[in-house]
Parts: structure tokens; C-alpha cells; sequence
């Protein structure tokens, strides 16, 4: 007999997860999306990945966002992944908040909210790895995205470990306030599942768009899901 899922116990008031703007690797990925063509690969490390031009702005409107909440709906805490593009979208949130009249407060870092770890197939796209490593697409395609982990990197059900730590600290430490996550895709994927609880199932795959917001509200013992990737507030950016 299944039973239902026993949600994780969090007394936050709400919480609100943000998807960093659009990065360089983002655009490379859709680029070779697109044409089915390996993209050339960055410089940098993962870690290092700045945002786009598109991804300052989208920073710059989700700042606009936060200043016009309800002074009763502000954070209280904000927590970033210490991932460039992470902390350049809440640097751009800052400033333009502070232009709107509202100072949020600083944030702090975790590395417990970094991206999914990719391990030898860091910054490779789909189509790079069909190409230099078809044994672990094949592999990929096999196991499932949920359950693969590339070597050296992390699983997303990995991903969901660490956040699922993340969160008790955080409901022990910070109870009763509004707190605001500043991560990646797979954070929030992550955040979801975490927060269904156990035996909650496998979650199915559901985008998270650059700069988009996500929010569980408290009732003292749980948080329960308002909204997931939305992205109302980005829809100036969209106009020609």
C-alpha cells in the first residue's frame, strides 16, 4: 500500500527561490540546441560562468520585482549559491532595488546552493557529449536525468541531499522569517522535491526560466507551494 508523503517539517513564513539571469553558458547551450552542433566551450569553470547581457537585465528587472513587494513580504534573509552568475543577479537585484528606494539586506553564501556538478562533462551540451562521450549519453538516456551521475559529478537526486540539509539548518536557524534563495535550475527542481518530503515520488521534469521566481508559503509547520518559474515580472524584456 503507498502512502502518502510525510512534507518536511519548515516553520519559514515563505520562501522564495530565484533562478540566476540568463548566463554565456546558457546562450551556448541554446545556440547548440538549436543547430544539433557541439558549442565551443568557455574558458572559464562552471563557478565562473558570468551572466549575459539579457541576464543583467532580467537581474535588473527581478530587482524591480523584489522593491515592489509589500514592505510585510521582504526578506528577511537571502542566501546565495556562490556561483558568479548567482551573485551577479543578486548584485543586480540590489542596485536596482536601491534606485526603486528599498535596500535589501546583504546576502549570505552557501555552497550547499552551487549548481549540479557535471564532473569530466562540465560545460559539455548534449550534443558535445553524443560526440566525445557517447558510452555516458547512451547511459544518460538509460538511467534516467533524475538518477545520473556523470563521474566525478552529481545526480540530481544528489542535488537533492544537499538542499534537504540546507533546509534543516535553515528551518532550525531562521523560524518565523521570509527568506530568499538566489540559485540554479536544479536548486529549485531540488527545493521542490525536498519540500514534498518523503516518499514523495520522482518529480517530473518542469523548466525553471532564467530569473524566475518560485515561492512556498508557510503555515508554521510546512511550506506549500504558490508558484513555480514564474516570470510575469520579466515580460518588459520580451517587447520589441
Amino acid at each position: 500500500m503507498m502512502h502518502e508523503p510525510m512534507p518536511l517539517r519548515c516553520g519559514l513564513a515563505r520562501l522564495t527561490a530565484i533562478r540566476h539571469g540568463q548566463s554565456t553558458a546558457n546562450v551556448l547551450f541554446e545556440e547548440a540546441a538549436e543547430t544539433g552542433y557541439p558549442a565551443a566551450l568557455l574558458e572559464c569553470g562552471d563557478a565562473q560562468v558570468p551572466l549575459s547581457d539579457l541576464g543583467l537585465l532580467q537581474a535588473r528587472a527581478a530587482g524591480r520585482w523584489l522593491a515592489a513587494l509589500d514592505p510585510a513580504h521582504r526578506p528577511d534573509l537571502v542566501v546565495s549559491s556562490p556561483y558568479l552568475r548567482a551573485l551577479q543577479t543578486w548584485d543586480g537585484m540590489t542596485s536596482h532595488a536601491r534606485e526603486q528606494g528599498y535596500t535589501p539586506p546583504p546576502a549570505f553564501v552557501d555552497e550547499r546552493l552551487r549548481d549540479r556538478e557535471m564532473g569530466v562533462l562540465e560545460l559539455l551540451t548534449p550534443a558535445a557529449i553524443r560526440t566525445r562521450a557517447p558510452e555516458e549519453a547512451a547511459r544518460r538516456e538509460q538511467v534516467g536525468e533524475w538518477f545520473y551521475r556523470p563521474p566525478g559529478g552529481e545526480s540530481l537526486a544528489d542535488v537533492t541531499v544537499r538542499v534537504r540539509d540546507f533546509l534543516t539548518e535553515l528551518r532550525d536557524g531562521a523560524p518565523g522569517q521570509r527568506v530568499v534563495l538566489v540559485a540554479h535550475d536544479a536548486v529549485v527542481t531540488a527545493l521542490r522535491h525536498a519540500l514534498a518530503g518523503l516518499g514523495s515520488p520522482e518529480p517530473e521534469a518542469a523548466p525553471v526560466a532564467n530569473a524566475s521566481v518560485s515561492g512556498w508559503e508557510g503555515d508554521g509547520t510546512h511550506l506549500h507551494l504558490a508558484e513555480f518559474g514564474t516570470t510575469t515580472h520579466l515580460k518588459e524584456l520580451a517587447r520589441p
